[in-house]
């Protein structure tokens, strides 16, 4: 008997199929069977080849006169590194004033710079949402930290049935990787475009034991957040995606945020690459459906909805002052993937960055065309984005450079002499 729960909310979400590009595919095409081959082994687990650089166009921080020009550079200076992302954008916001800095281009040939308003793929950040989803019903009381899988799901394999929903959202599970399995991948090569059941992806490892006793270690997979929304479909009867909307879109005011099951991405969108040695970019943006990601890594949000929902969710806004405090029981050492900048430690679907700096809370993602990090203070009220429109996880002279980004992004975030005079608010 599912426990009690509020009725869900019922409005549209902005980005529902109406306003979803259903047009023709990307004018520049794409091999399937070659981005198969790379997402394959890209999906979800942080593997890609090695992009090089496109033609960058930098550009200036929003509004005239705002922003730290040392800021602006090193932005700039990541688009136009050896294998640099086409395009990058980051956001800065302190007591609901923001500013933006954007680098390179939103499309490869064309001269138009990211937005803040453009969709983009959110990867595994995504996984913080599910976390917000089930601390939100652990303060409803419809979800404990100590269910078990056995309890909520036992159709699942009996030896994943000591598992709590705590050790799910802390990554100390021992659940075996569905993202990884040859069965898995075989399909996404064959077809990456494939329309998985979400439900259903579980079962790529069902015959499989965990991989160590749950809660004796750290270990980051994507079954994780998979088994923590069926948790939450169980408790509640209600589906993940009406979850999202009653308890994080609606209150944090998300409009542009959405959880698709299918490959399209609303428009305006910040286009995704895949790039190779000796090749142009390859746009990846809309190759992959979202369906084999669902709670793992198939949310589509934008850089403005994105700072909105890390500042409520790192913040107070969302969650009892109990639950916060559970949430933010960190493992050190436990690191998202790809590791944001500083000392990483594992929460309960939010992570700690220790910079030179100081402390902030938040997730990072990658998966085909998009590299993610979303990070707050722990009152909420200072919140630092950055996006970039590759994947960057697999050349480790690039991912260095883009934690040292993040880091002086976040050094500007906590110095309160500000960097440069402020901007709008948004």
């Amino acid at each position: 008997m599912p426990r009690r729960v509020p009725a869900a909310y019922d409005g549209r979400n902005s980005t529902s199929s109406a306003r979803a590009r259903t047009g023709p595919r990307p004018g520049r095409g794409f091999g399937a069977a070659a981005v198969g081959a790379v997402v394959a082994a890209a999906v979800l687990v942080g593997a890609a080849t090695a992009p090089v650089a496109a033609a960058p166009t930098a550009t200036a921080p929003h509004g005239p006169g705002h922003g730290d020009p040392a800021l602006q550079r090193a932005l700039a200076d990541l688009v136009a590194a050896p294998g640099g992302p086409p395009g990058a954008v980051a956001i800065l916001t302190r007591d609901g004033v923001r500013q933006v800095y954007r680098a390179g281009t939103a499309e490869v040939g064309t001269r138009r710079p990211p937005r803040p308003d453009d969709h983009m793929r959110i990867a595994s950040v995504a996984k913080a949402f599910s976390g917000a989803v089930a601390l939100s019903l652990v303060d409803r009381q419809a979800l404990r930290l100590d269910d078990t899988i056995g309890r909520l799901l036992p159709h699942l394999p009996e030896a994943w049935h000591a598992v709590t929903l705590r050790q799910l959202l802390q990554h100390t599970s021992g659940l075996p990787d569905y993202s990884k399995s040859e069965a898995f991948q075989n399909i996404v090569r064959a077809d990456p475009r494939h329309h998985f059941d979400s439900r259903r992806l579980l079962d790529f490892v069902a015959d499989r034991p965990l991989g160590f006793p749950p809660g004796s270690r750290y270990a980051y997979s994507n079954s994780d957040n998979i088994a923590v929304a069926l948790m939450a479909e169980r408790a509640t009867g209600r589906p993940y995606e009406s979850l999202l909307r009653q308890l994080v879109y609606r209150p944090l005011d998300l409009t542009e945020t959405s959880l698709p099951q299918g490959y399209l991405l609303p428009r305006p969108f910040l286009h995704g690459y895949l790039t190779a040695p000796g090749e142009p970019p390859e746009d990846v943006s809309e190759a992959v459906s979202a369906s084999g990601a669902w709670a793992s890594g198939g949310i589509v949000s934008t850089p403005a909805d994105l700072s909105r929902f890390i500042g409520g969710y790192a913040g107070p806004e969302l969650l009892t002052p109990m639950t916060r405090h559970a949430q933010q029981d960190f493992l050190p050492g436990g690191a998202s993937e790809p590791a944001g900048p500083g000392a990483n430690a594992a929460g309960l679907g939010l992570f700690r960055y220790t910079t030179r700096c100081g402390t902030v809370l938040g997730h990072t993602g990658n998966t085909p065309g998009y590299t993610q990090f979303a990070a707050a203070t722990r009152d909420g009220r200072r919140t630092v984005t950055v996006s970039v429109t590759s994947q960057v996880t697999t050349d480790p002279a690039l991912l260095a450079r883009l934690r040292a980004t993040e880091e002086r992004f976040v050094c500007a975030l906590l110095d309160d002499r500000g960097p440069g005079p402020w901007g709008h608010t948004p």
